[in-house]
């Protein structure tokens, strides 16, 4: 870090935190900060509290959220303000001035005594959506009515852009024939009208190892992901028939389902299977019923890179986009999550129909092997007339009211017309706030306590996806 002027306060990132510039000893062997006891300058969102108006004393985070409940839990994700008098709060960004203090071992490991804010009173500097997301708005999701929840989802066609409801990512359940979880039920008392049904590609060959992530693990055999998926999508089909769900093979299909309906959407979670033969699209478009299909999954393949492995591929490969041309020509909706940047962004040059990617949330800074997406990479699908779906694991997520914010930023990033749900129900690794589909109206009523109306609900929860899978129908 650069040599600071005199009397000008050192500025410090969120990027900082959890390293030496902020944090004398966060590795071991670094040199020690100057931070500590220096007058710094740092931005971030002030956690806001209903009816709470001015105090001297607050948690600042990097991101906006609700409540305390959805402050971030490690020690050094928010900063503990100590303000030389009270301070007016709002919705919204703020500077401040004070002294760096580290109190190592604590709650909170660092402090910003002795602040003063930088910014004018009444400076909003933040959009409309984005101050609705961060403002006690979001905790009273109680004041909006069961009533008026589920009469938002009953305004469309909801859809879940990803999930593995009733277990269909197990890979020991594919093939022991042990019985699926209930699937339509739940979704018939939670208003879901049309799931997203994913297939594991590439389920036999990944695994979590030590570092708490899903990683590769071995090499597939020749032929191996081939006979798995046939499996898989055998089983799948059992699941649909047995459960009474829906099949949807056309855009009218989707057109026609509602809440109460069930209806399911036969997908992929990776083209592994494909083994890099793009005649196996047509193959599983015929005989399964494929109709949306995710390029990659936890192993780099033929298709392309992935964002938790190092690239080898530059992004997107060759066979990659031939894949992408014969979706397009069939009728198979393209995901694209899971892609890194090179991969999405080669991918908006192949395309001529939308892009969806399906389940992800938004970040503000770029970390290694992140499942989470800067808004310049949303933006890509978005600018294919695509579809960014929000996913809920409660690591990000600990509340709806938060996962309602979290869906509120994506909106500021790409438009209402492209924001969806991806639930990735029944698997994630850690718990979800929307462990099952009779929870929706609770989403919609969170969505509706941020301030997005009843018909931009029913597009969030639905209705850009619909626009999306018929423009990708031949």
């Amino acid at each position: 870090m650069a040599t600071n002027p005199p009397h000008r306060p050192k500025q410090l990132r969120w990027d900082d935190l959890g390293t030496p510039a902020a944090h004398p000893g966060a590795h071991q062997g670094a040199p020690p900060a100057a931070a500590d006891g220096q007058r710094v300058t740092v931005a971030g969102y002030p956690v806001l509290f209903p009816g709470q108006a001015r105090t001297a004393r607050f948690l600042l985070t990097q991101e906006p959220g609700c409540c305390l409940g959805c402050a971030p839990r490690a020690p050094t994700g928010s900063i503990t303000v100590e303000a030389r008098s009270a301070v007016a709060l709002r919705a919204g960004p703020l500077r401040l001035s004070g002294v760096w203090r580290l109190h190592p071992g604590t709650d909170s490991v660092y402090r910003l005594t002795d602040a003063t804010p930088l910014d004018p009173p009444g400076w909003a500097g933040v959009t409309r959506r984005t101050a609705l997301a961060a403002g006690p708005l979001m905790c009273l999701a109680a004041a909006v009515t069961p009533r008026q929840a589920r009469a938002a989802v009953d305004l469309g066609t909801t859809v879940d852009l990803h999930s593995h409801a009733g277990g269909i990512a197990n890979v020991d359940r594919m093939r022991s024939g042990e019985a699926f979880a209930p699937v339509a039920e739940p979704m018939r008392a939670g208003g879901m009208a049309a799931v997203c049904l994913a297939v594991v590609s590439d389920g036999p060959t990944h695994k979590v190892l030590s570092d708490g992530r899903l990683h590769p693990f071995r090499a597939p055999d020749p032929g191996e992901l081939y006979t798995y998926s046939q499996l898989a999508f055998g089983r799948l089909h059992e699941m649909v028939q047995a459960q009474g769900l829906t099949l949807i093979t056309k855009a009218a299909d989707l057109r026609a389902a509602r809440a109460g309906t069930a209806s399911a959407i036969i997908a992929a979670e990776g083209g592994d299977f494909l083994e890099g033969q793009t005649d196996r699209v047509d193959e599983a478009y015929r005989k399964w019923s494929l109709r949306h299909l995710q390029l990659t999954h936890y192993r780099v393949n033929e298709l392309g890179d992935i964002q938790t492995e190092l690239p080898l591929h530059g992004g997107l490969t060759e066979t990659g986009a031939a894949v992408i041309r014969r979706c397009n020509r069939l009728g198979i909706v393209v995901d694209v999550a899971h892609g890194t940047y090179d991969l999405v962004a080669r991918a908006v040059t192949v395309t001529t129909k939308p892009l969806v990617l399906s389940h992800t949330s938004l970040t503000s800074r770029h970390t290694a092997f992140t499942r989470l997406v800067l808004p310049e990479h949303a933006r890509l699908v978005a600018q294919t007339g695509g579809v960014v779906g929000v996913w809920p694991p409660a690591s990000i997520f600990p509340t709806l009211d938060s996962m309602a914010a979290g869906m509120a930023r994506m909106v500021d990033a790409v438009g209402i017309d492209h924001v969806g749900l991806g639930s990735d129900m029944r698997g994630l690794l850690g718990p979800s706030v929307l462990p099952n589909y009779d929870r929706l109206p609770a989403l919609a009523a969170a969505l509706l306590a941020a301030g997005f109306s009843e018909p931009d609900v029913a597009k969030l929860l639905g209705g850009n996806y619909l626009r999306v899978f018929e423009a990708c129908m031949v």
